[in-house]
């Protein structure tokens, strides 16, 4: 139906180019392309050779030659997207990671169980991140079951808890989980009276925490109310403990009970889920329950308003107050926590409004990175961001992940058909 009025409007100049002209724009074209392609394959066989050479010097005896190569690797996961580099080497990286876990030092086992997190939020949901969570879970229950040093502990806390975040399939394996940071949490007597090992603050505010997030998953399945009734209660005395990061993880841990109504009896049984026992003791659970929320709202009026002594840490009193004011906002009102966290630009923003999202956001430095370029933390929290917004016209052109490197490999099939297509032409011609 006529030229378009882009066409229109450079006055017809398609007309003006003959043959030798379309062709000498066509070759052009095509060398740029040919340019842009052999730069950035380049680029990316570059990371893929740096990348080998961490995970060659993880094999080396020196400890300070493995933690240098494990504080690059880190650095690397935590800036770009790796799955094309490391879909196909994962196996031999996590037997390494795992190796420096069971015989590092305290940094050595701080950076691989970091990179083992990292490893899986970078291959996502699915057989290999499964394997991961298999293979590591083992070897870090060993670090927490040794109570031999804290820094190694919290590492292994965290890592558990976000390889069993990524790669649990299935309840019963979150649960195992699940245990093994309460036995931090909670620790039972041991063989001998008065032998229960207390966790020092930091461990427990961190096994807390990690078993918190990990609760964030258990929404979507049945469990019996009143399995939860000790845990709820031990954490309620949490709130009365002299560390600050202790009360406020307690904090965080009990209000995700709320909002999975693990405390509302009622709410269960209406669900059709079995919380067990005859109506008498279903009725006493009932009583309980009431009686630990009616504590908890107490403790949580009480911290939210809590005088600053001398000495205080005022900015960490801050961050209590406004804690377990969002908390009492929460269980009383049913208000609950937004925050808006900017991620690339100025469209792309991060909006949580529940307890479970914001927990979940304790997956690190490297969130908001892999919350630009990764699918799974992208499922998690719906959200849909231009990647390439926020790069300079430099970087544009170049390789920083492998969908780049699979649109070069594209191209050049796509170019390699047309020319057998062109060529077969030429010999019916």
């Amino acid at each position: 139906m006529g030229k378009s009025k882009k066409s229109k409007a450079r006055g017809g100049r398609d007309d003006l180019l003959d043959s030798s002209d379309a062709d000498s724009v066509s070759s052009s074209s095509t060398a740029l392309s040919d340019l842009s392609i052999s730069y950035a394959t380049e680029h990316v066989n570059s990371q893929e050779f740096v990348l080998d050479k961490y995970i060659d010097a993880l094999y080396e005896k020196r400890g300070s030659t493995r933690e240098a190569a494990l504080g690059k690797l880190v650095d690397a996961f935590e800036s770009f997207m790796l799955h094309g580099l490391v879909e196909d080497k994962y196996a031999t990286l996590m037997s390494q990671l795992n190796n420096s876990v069971k015989r590092g030092s305290t940094k050595e086992v701080f950076l691989a169980s970091h990179s083992i997190g990292l490893l899986a939020i970078t291959l996502g949901v699915g057989s290999s991140s499964h394997e991961i969570m298999e293979e590591s879970h083992p070897q870090l229950c060993r670090v927490l079951q040794a109570w031999s040093d804290a820094s190694k502990m919290i590492s292994a806390l965290d890592c558990l808890a976000v390889i069993t975040f990524v790669g649990a399939s299935d309840l019963a394996e979150t649960e195992l989980s699940l245990k093994a940071m309460w036995d931090v949490i909670h620790p039972k007597s041991g063989s001998n009276v008065g032998t229960v090992r207390k966790p020092r603050p930091p461990v427990l505010a961190a096994a807390v925490s990690a078993w918190t997030f990990l609760l964030t998953t258990i929404g979507s399945w049945r469990i019996n109310t009143n399995i939860w009734k000790e845990p709820i209660a031990f954490l309620s005395t949490l709130l009365e403990a002299d560390d600050r990061a202790v009360r406020m993880a307690a904090g965080e841990a009990l209000v995700l009970c709320f909002e999975l109504n693990l405390l509302d009896v009622s709410s269960r049984e209406d669900d059709g889920v079995n919380t067990g026992g005859t109506a008498g003791s279903k009725n006493k659970l009932f009583l309980d329950m009431q009686a630990l929320k009616a504590k908890i709202s107490g403790l949580a009026t009480n911290l939210s308003a809590e005088a600053g002594g001398q000495g205080a840490d005022k900015k960490k009193l801050t961050d209590q107050r406004d804690l377990f004011q969002r908390i009492l906002d929460f269980v009383k009102y049913g208000d609950c926590p937004e925050e808006s966290i900017k991620i690339a630009g100025k469209r792309d923003v991060l909006r949580v409004s529940s307890w479970s999202e914001l927990i979940q956001g304790f997956l690190g430095k490297g969130f908001l990175k892999h919350v630009q370029e990764n699918g799974l933390l992208q499922d998690i929290f719906d959200i849909k961001v231009d990647k390439t917004e926020t790069l300079s016209s430099t970087n544009k052109k170049i390789f920083r992940s492998e969908e780049e490197k699979g649109r070069a490999l594209k191209l050049n099939k796509e170019r390699r058909l047309a020319q057998v297509r062109k060529n077969a032409v030429m010999l019916d011609d």
